[in-house]
């Protein structure tokens, strides 16, 4: 089976804390947060690996937007300090509509601004910092060379090519497995190859809750499709992922089974084993809302299949 990750809403970092060490418990492999207007989360995963031992850590994603990437070097190295080899820094370049209308900046060519920027944090490695791009400019010398696993967000084919030339990896959210196996996998892989590059890792995601109340876990999942529906980008790899349907905040049955995985522990396993099956390294689970007990039992079962 592949490696199993939670993700939660950031809603505090005391309550964070909390459901880090429950998952660390319960043998979760990973703990990931999304960039939210809440806390920040490279700022909250230094708290959590500093009060706990063993759970990966993990940004899916921290956006590119936000941060010189020498700040988001400075970021890593102190996680690093805190949790030496936990970290798994997955960036991308959010929306066009998160990206102009809230922070008032300019959206234009994203893959050539994450380009830049993984050229960027790659050199980290290094220690020595030497970029006068298009678009960013850094020269520094380290303290010491920042050795954090770099992955980038894809939706499309290019995104997944970008992945398989620089990072390491890249993560497909609310990404159905079909898509995974014939699209982004084969973009992944084929492009790390004509590069000269190790094999990079591809992670799934989907929504999940281990419930005996599946008709609302159900319904609480396609809510949270529905918004990634109404974006252009994401209804056009829908589109590609044979779901024409999935746009303006409709959800069809089709997409919703391959992505919001609800019920017994043997029907949410089964959903998880798709990707596993569609060539996904890790699979990226984000806990339904529900009960404490919901809760535990899903983190048992990734866990347990982890």
């Amino acid at each position: 089976m592949t490696i199993l990750g939670i993700h939660v809403n950031n809603a505090g970092i005391p309550g964070l804390v909390a459901i880090a060490q429950r998952a660390e418990s319960a043998g979760v492999g990973m703990l990931w947060l999304t960039s939210g207007l809440g806390p920040d989360s490279l700022t909250s995963l230094a708290v959590v690996g500093s009060r706990t031992e063993r759970i990966g850590l993990g940004t899916a994603i921290a956006i590119s937007y936000s941060r010189h990437p020498i700040t988001m070097i400075q970021q890593a190295r102190a996680i690093e300090d805190v949790a030496s080899g936990r970290l798994r820094l997955g960036i991308g370049t959010s929306h066009k509509e998160t990206i102009e209308a809230t922070w008032g900046l300019s959206f234009d060519r994203p893959l050539g601004y994450l380009r830049e920027y993984l050229e960027i944090m790659l050199q980290a490695r290094a220690g020595e910092l030497d970029h006068a791009g298009a678009r960013l400019t850094a020269h520094a010398r380290l303290q010491a060379p920042v050795h954090t696993p770099l992955l980038i967000s894809a939706l499309r084919p290019t995104a997944y090519r970008l992945a398989g030339e620089l990072a390491d990896g890249a993560i497909a959210w609310v990404t159905p497995p079909a898509f995974l196996r014939d699209v982004a996998g084969p973009a992944l892989h084929d492009s790390a190859a004509q590069h000269g590059r190790p094999r990079p890792m591809l992670v799934g995601h989907a929504f999940a809750l281990v419930t005996d109340d599946a008709a609302a876990a159900r319904e609480a999942g396609i809510k949270r499709l529905a918004g990634y529906s109404r974006m252009p980008f994401y209804h056009a790899m829908f589109v590609d992922a044979g779901h024409p349907d999935a746009r303006d905040g409709v959800v069809p049955d089709s997409l919703a089974d391959d992505l919001v995985l609800v019920g017994s522990e043997a029907r949410v396993a089964a959903g998880l084993r798709r990707f596993s099956d569609a060539g996904c390294n890790e699979v990226i689970v984000s806990l339904l809302p529900g009960s404490d007990a919901d809760a535990d039992r899903t983190m048992a079962l990734v866990g347990s299949l982890g």
